[in-house]
């Protein structure tokens, strides 16, 4: 049986076990995520050496084994080694040198028993723009740090230009901020019209909550005010409206909570304001008038794909021609920086379908493009339609990426951002495209770290950035009963977490 890429996945068949056994247990996560980038159809199971849990015939074994001053890895094939590697540790005291002279050494192994070469290199972390973006703030050369990531992570060089590049573009537009002195505000709406097939986020069908929404925003409302005094004295530079989908609030509801948040924090600063308007089965003239009224600078209307067989698939209510037609309808509004998100790797989807939906929006000419590679996510209702029903085809391709990014160039857009997934289709990446000064700022503040985020409502999460580059972070509940019965724990947390100034 060959698993490459997802490929592998039909209906009937059982997807086979791949076990890695250690001496110790350590770097469980790094190998498992590398293992498995070699093998994306495969269960990869990380246990100790004394286990007697054994690979599914048909499958390779492998073994780690760490010692004071060096790592061995051994491929063994119906308990015969076939393969042996080790690697002498470079400083055996350091634990971050240390996971890297283990990644180099089961990348090296795998590459030349499997003879494949990861794009992406020994890189399993989803940010790998930082790497980049410290070194230019190192005052490293473009050559040096190219070299750099292909020595120490064996990147291919398309990615590694493709990273450097988007790290540059990062650096400038992150400078215009205010680190020391600012934040981003993130509000969560964790509502849908229906929950995508390929959904992990926190959301719940709109038609339950419905009446429950003023509770919600009532509990929002307090969370803001609380939040407003709590960075009383701190710069607001972007606002994101995300979720769910923003726009299942009817337009009075929309109205109300943008009206609350121009009431509670100082917007003078703001250079994006965001509002994820999403579903085009969500969009109305009423609520654009709402958006448009209020000072939104930036919104999403997503496709995903143009695909009516797979839109259906998913659970996307909306049709091609009604995400054209909410599209249409924003620009007549007003709205100059509309971003649009497409999905590579969907159930069925061939090179032509992907240069179809490509085709559809290179007629629109949105100011933005987000291409996600699809992730296989196991709270997402695709992990459980796969083990039930199986699937021929769920695919992301080289050609499909390049088709993406050729399209997005057509368009006149640039990478400004990026990152990377567990359980990636074909093991890409995620990349936004965008004009000149339609740069999704908030975007690249989430990958970067670079600035803390307070975040309100229902399965949000905040993240304090200490000048020191040290990251804390708080969460709310996911749940939106919780939420609403619980928000003054909510918010004693947040107070918790920024009560010390920033030094």
């Amino acid at each position: 049986m060959v698993y490459e890429q997802f490929a592998g996945y039909e209906k009937g068949i059982v997807i086979k076990m791949l076990v890695v056994k250690l001496n110790e247990m350590q770097f469980e996560y790094d190998i498992h995520s590398l293992v498995k980038a070699f093998y994306p159809g495969v269960d990869v199971k990380v246990l100790e050496k004394s286990t007697e849990k054994q690979s599914e015939e048909g499958m390779p074994e492998f073994e780690i084994e760490f010692q004071s001053a060096s790592i061995s890895f051994y491929i063994c094939e119906n308990d015969e080694i076939k393969h042996e590697r080790q690697v002498v540790l470079s400083k055996p005291e350091s634990r971050p040198d240390v996971k890297n002279d283990l990644k180099q050494l089961i990348y090296g192994s795998l590459s030349e028993y499997l003879n494949k070469e990861l794009p992406w290199g020994t890189l399993t972390g989803i940010r790998p723009t930082k790497i980049p973006m410290t070194l230019l703030e190192e005052g490293k050369s473009e050559e040096e740090i190219l070299e750099y990531m292909k020595e120490v992570y064996k990147i291919s060089d398309e990615k590694g230009n493709l990273s450097l590049e988007i790290a540059k573009r990062e650096k400038e537009l992150l400078s215009k901020l205010h680190y020391k002195d600012g934040y981003s505000l993130y509000i969560g709406i964790p509502f849908c019209p229906t929950t995508c097939l390929y959904c992990s986020f926190t959301s719940y069908p709109i038609c339950v909550w419905k009446d429950k929404m003023d509770d919600y925003l009532t509990a929002l409302e307090k969370e803001m005010e609380a939040t407003a005094e709590i960075m009383k004295g701190k710069i607001l530079d972007t606002v994101y409206i995300g979720g769910g989908t923003p726009t299942t609030l009817e337009a009075i509801e929309l109205d109300r909570l943008l009206t609350k948040v121009k009431e509670n924090f100082d917007l003078s600063h703001i250079t994006e304001f965001t509002v994820e308007a999403g579903r085009a089965d969500s969009i109305t003239k009423e609520k654009l008038e709402v958006l448009y009224k209020h000072g939104i600078t930036r919104i999403s209307v997503n496709p995903q794909t143009m695909k009516e067989e797979t839109l259906k698939l998913i659970g996307r209510q909306a049709t091609a021609a009604q995400t054209v037609e909410a599209f249409k309808m924003a620009r007549e509004m007003g709205f100059d920086n509309i971003n649009m998100d497409i999905i590579l790797g969907l159930p069925g989807e061939t090179e032509e379908d992907v240069t179809c939906t490509i085709e559809k929006i290179k007629e629109l000419r949105p100011d933005s493009l987000t291409v996600h590679s699809l992730a296989i996510k196991r709270a997402s209702k695709l992990s459980q339609w796969i083990e039930k029903n199986g699937i021929k085809t769920l695919n992301n391709t080289e050609k499909t990426m390049e088709i993406a990014a050729e399209g997005a160039k057509a368009m006149g857009l640039e990478p400004y951002y990026l990152y990377r997934q567990k359980n990636m289709s074909g093991n890409f990446e995620n990349v936004g495209y965008a004009e000149e000064g339609k740069f999704g700022i908030y975007n690249i503040l989430i990958m970067e770290e670079k600035q803390s985020i307070v975040a309100c409502g229902a399965g949000t999460i905040s993240k304090r950035v200490y000048q020191d580059g040290r990251i804390e972070r708080c969460d709310n509940v996911k749940d939106v009963a919780g939420y609403i019965e619980r928000i003054e724990e909510m918010i004693e947390r947040k107070r918790a977490l920024f009560a010390v100034s920033c030094k």
